[in-house]
């Protein structure tokens, strides 16, 4: 990729800002996630998401960077760039018009969000030390491979399959990891629980929405048409699931409520996520509309088929709306609108490119997690709380109070 000395202000503007936008998603997240959570874990369930916003700043500092945007390799990159080793802050080596420097920053929100979103599948029941070493080793191991697959020019980028800002990388990735865990741990002892603050699942939800514009517009990395063309996407998606989810919870339980139409937000954001700068604002509105229906069939008819433990419907929400997303972005992909032509655009190729990047995804990450929660347990500690821990809550254990 050839290198560029111009830097535009106004790109470099935007991408600063959606960077901090992106950032502010993982706090957002906190709120959310505790108030869907339980009483007895409501200040451990938003401290978690804060603590990983330290853990996996440090590792993309660290390594993680460079093993997903270091070199060419197929599957990983290398370590050239450890400790932000020969990142210019002043031009670019990747053609764009932002420095490398940003372009890192930005880039760097992703995996903290990502790991954030996991806990929401074990949050009470897992062990805060083997969640910590747990989350060093995927961040390493799962997350940088595959953003340097989709986003570093690698397997699945030369494959042809498109992923605008995460829907395999962030959410397929992250959904599929929780369940992955949550059948490892087991059911929760005391498995029904009802939302404790529902005004926490509004706050949290509006910082993840407000995020979610530079998470997915910042995407385009400059402030241009794109930019323009994926913030108008996530917001009609956003607002059309908010819509279809109503109306099933609706249908399904005679009211529609706060904490549901707000998770109906969030699952059309997912949807859009992967598509925000391929489709057009009429296929954005379709794709919102499905992913309202979809992420309210799977928090309740797959979860309840199946019979797995998903505390806070990561995998329902995040992995099946990313998948679906994925999918629906070889469908509505427009070459007039974003460059690449999708099904309706006359080329088939490209839905089953996205199946494939699916697929592939589904597999690595369910495989990798096993295998680094069976290693965790080996070197660090058992997944598990032990029933009486898990009776007696986190905020009693670790943060010596309980909220009223």
């Amino acid at each position: 990729m050839e290198a560029c000395s111009f830097m535009n202000t106004g790109d470099l503007a935007w991408v600063l800002i959606s960077a901090a936008l992106v950032w502010l998603m993982t706090p957002g997240l906190a709120l959310f996630y505790g108030g869907l959570g339980e009483k007895r874990n409501l200040l451990h369930t938003m401290f978690v998401p804060v603590l990983i916003i330290g853990i996996a700043t440090l590792v993309w500092f660290f390594a993680g960077y460079s093993l997903a945007f270091g070199g060419s390799g197929d599957v990983i990159g290398n370590l050239n760039h450890i400790l932000m080793f020969d990142v210019s802050f002043n031009r670019s080596s990747r053609g764009l018009t932002i420095p490398d420097g940003a372009f890192s920053l930005f880039q760097g929100m992703f995996p903290i969000i990502t790991a954030a979103i996991i806990t929401g599948s074990v949050i009470g029941r897992v062990r805060i030390k083997a969640m910590i070493v747990f989350m060093i080793l995927w961040l390493i191991v799962i997350y940088s491979p595959l953003a340097h697959m989709v986003w570093g020019g690698a397997f699945l980028a030369k494959l042809g399959a498109i992923d605008f800002a995460g829907g395999t990388v962030v959410h397929i990735s992250s959904g599929v990891t929780g369940l992955v865990l949550a059948l490892m741990i087991g059911h929760r002892h005391q498995s029904k629980h009802i939302p404790v603050r529902p005004s926490y699942v509004l706050i949290g939800g509006a910082l993840l929405w407000v995020g979610w514009f530079g998470f997915n517009s910042g995407s385009a990395l400059a402030a241009n048409g794109t930019a323009v063309l994926a913030l108008v996407n996530t917001w009609l998606a956003s607002a059309a699931a908010v819509l279809t989810w109503a109306l099933a919870e609706y249908y399904l339980h005679q009211r529609a409520t706060l904490t549901g139409i707000t998770s109906g937000g969030v699952a059309g954001l997912v949807a859009i996520t992967p598509a925000a700068g391929f489709v057009a604002p009429w296929a954005a509105v379709i794709m919102g509309l499905i992913a309202g229906f979809v992420g309210f069939a799977g928090i309740t008819f797959v979860k309840n088929s199946f019979g797995y433990d998903d505390t806070l419907d990561a995998f329902g929400i995040h992995g099946i709306g990313g998948a679906v997303g994925a999918l629906l972005t070889g469908v509505f992909a427009d070459k007039q609108i974003g460059g690449v032509a999708g099904l309706i655009s006359g080329d088939a190729s490209l839905l089953w490119k996205q199946l494939v990047a699916i697929l592939f995804t589904v597999v690595f990450a369910a495989v990798g997690t096993f295998i680094l929660a069976k290693i965790t347990e080996i070197i660090a500690a058992p997944l598990r709380l032990t029933p009486e821990e898990e009776a007696k809550g986190y905020d009693v254990i670790m943060h010596d109070l309980t909220v009223e």
